[in-house]
């Protein structure tokens, strides 16, 4: 089982530097996944700044979560 997100930043440009549970900090770009059903809802950027750890991933305030195993290994 890859690590798991223990805290989450947006940053600019729709990247997120997200903390795994093993120490790791590494950079998510979201912006491929913006142009992509619910996701394009995260292209309003008060809604993007929403988003929280959940259950050792992500979510957005608008209920939009992505798999920890992506977050890990798609992660820069």
């Amino acid at each position: 089982m890859n690590p798991r997100v223990i805290n989450v930043k947006p940053e600019k440009n729709f990247n997120l530097l997200i903390t795994f549970n093993n120490g790791e900090v590494k950079s998510f770009d979201v912006k491929p996944y913006l142009g992509i059903g619910i996701f394009k809802e995260l292209n309003d950027l008060s809604l993007f700044n929403s988003v929280k750890p959940f259950l050792g991933s992500i979510q957005w305030a608008n209920g939009v979560d992505l798999c920890p195993d992506t977050l890990y290994l798609e992660s820069k």
